[in-house]
């Protein structure tokens, strides 16, 4: 099977240029406590010359981030199975080991929730997925799963039993000029999870605002997204909080997400981690989800990602093209 209808496998090839990719691993702790998010990847310069492999490690409650490269021959991946490694470090859907200087890890992945993968929607994207060159694509490997073990950094060590994890990624030239990104598995009903994001797309020499968002609850995701003839009726941020509401037919999402102090990352603009985003992993999500008015869900999601970069002005103006 061609690795599109497989987004958890590298998409790539180590002889590109321009190109990245990487892979997301949240990681939150039983009591919320600690707060990580690893991400392994690849950038692959235009000039060839700075390309390199990479490990983020984010500890989003110390608000500190570390940036560790490889040569890229450090760098092997599966095409078969999702499978990175980087130097003596493992991601799989199985879970993840690090053996980095100050940081190691050897943590387990209890059973995946992928975004739904079909003939003619192989993942996330749906058939946007389909589409050659475009700026980024992106993939959902699991809205919620549980983990087991432990992250040692610095010699203070993490228990990450009974913690919750998401994945996902990542891939093309350059992120969007523009775009929003949350994603929340921290509800009071279990295995209940949010994920949503809205980009500037660039489209025969102009661009659209696309969205998805996908909300998991009592086993059902529920899918609002451009290509499912969504409606985004309400957007708006400021410096504290993001609120949008999204129809499709007889269902209604409506979020308000609070902003809190986030950490910058390195970002790939033409392939080169040139770029910054400021991820939080401490918002707060409120979510309701209705059907015909009546209120199916209510809830609030803590531990929450959120990134915010670029131009509103942007993202509105893209949805009336």
């Amino acid at each position: 099977m061609p690795t599109l209808w497989k987004p958890a496998v590298f998409q790539g090839s180590l002889k590109k240029k321009g190109y990245f990719e990487g892979w997301y691993f949240k990681l939150i702790n039983s009591d919320e406590s600690q707060a990580m998010a690893l991400i392994p990847g690849v950038s692959l310069t235009p000039d060839g010359k700075d390309s390199h492999a990479f490990i983020m490690v984010l500890d989003a409650r110390a608000h500190h981030m570390d940036y560790i490269t490889f040569p890229l021959e450090d760098f092997q991946a599966s095409k078969d199975k999702f499978e990175v490694k980087i130097g003596d470090n493992l991601f799989s859907s199985r879970g993840v080991e690090l053996k980095l200087k100050n940081i190691t890890a050897d943590i387990q992945f209890g059973d995946l929730s992928p975004w739904p993968v079909k003939l003619y929607s192989p993942g996330v994207m749906g058939p946007f997925a389909f589409i050659p060159f475009m700026e980024c694509y992106h993939g959902v490997i699991s809205m919620d799963h549980t983990l087991s073990g432990y992250l040692k950094k610095n010699g203070d060590k993490i228990d990450f039993n009974q913690g919750k994890g998401y994945l996902e990624k990542d891939w093309g030239s350059s992120m969007p000029s523009s775009w929003i990104w949350m994603q929340t598995n921290h509800f009071k009903e279990d295995k209940t999870s949010l994920f949503g994001s809205v980009a500037v797309i660039p489209w025969l020499r102009n661009y659209f605002t696309g969205f998805i968002f996908g909300f998991l609850y009592k086993g059902e995701l529920y899918q609002f997204t451009a290509y499912n003839r969504s409606k985004v009726q309400h957007l708006d941020v400021n410096q504290k909080q993001i609120t949008i509401t999204i129809t499709r037919k007889d269902l209604t999402l409506k979020i308000s997400a609070r902003r809190s102090k986030g950490v910058d990352l390195p970002a790939p603009s033409v392939g080169e981690m040139s770029s910054r985003v400021n991820e939080s992993l401490n918002s707060t999500i409120h979510l309701q989800l209705l059907k015909d008015k009546e209120i199916l869900f209510e809830g609030e999601g803590s531990s929450a990602g959120l990134e915010f970069v670029g131009d509103l002005g942007e993202l509105l103006k893209g949805f009336k093209k």
